[in-house]
């Protein structure tokens, strides 16, 4: 199991977390949502749960819940800027397909 971080996307939480004045790390996760099914989840995480696997990169800890590792096993979460609009960006080699909208993924 891996996921991995862009030296872009490792700033921006730091950046992120700084601003914040807390937090382990990032939590990526999924829910089911969409035309397509799934759906990832971003949120900073205060506190570990048991069922979290951690992976860390660039001095940056990314926590998964165990149960959606298989969605985003071998993804790399990068962050850019285009034009105005500055997003994380989600290059999962498990997606199938996309929605039309870019709102929800299939595995």
């Amino acid at each position: 199991m891996s996921i991995s971080l862009t030296e872009s996307a490792a700033r921006q939480i730091k950046k992120q977390l700084e601003k914040r004045g807390n937090g382990l790390g990032l939590k990526l996760g999924v829910k089911k949502s969409g035309c397509s099914g799934y759906a990832y989840v971003l949120e900073y995480a205060d506190t570990l749960n048991e069922n979290d696997t951690v992976f860390e990169e660039f001095g940056v800890k990314v926590i998964v819940p165990t149960n959606d590792l298989e969605f985003v096993d071998g993804i790399e979460l990068d962050y850019r800027k285009e034009g105005i609009n500055e997003a994380f960006k989600f290059n999962n080699p498990n997606v199938k397909g996309t929605c039309g909208c870019g709102e929800s993924f299939s595995v």
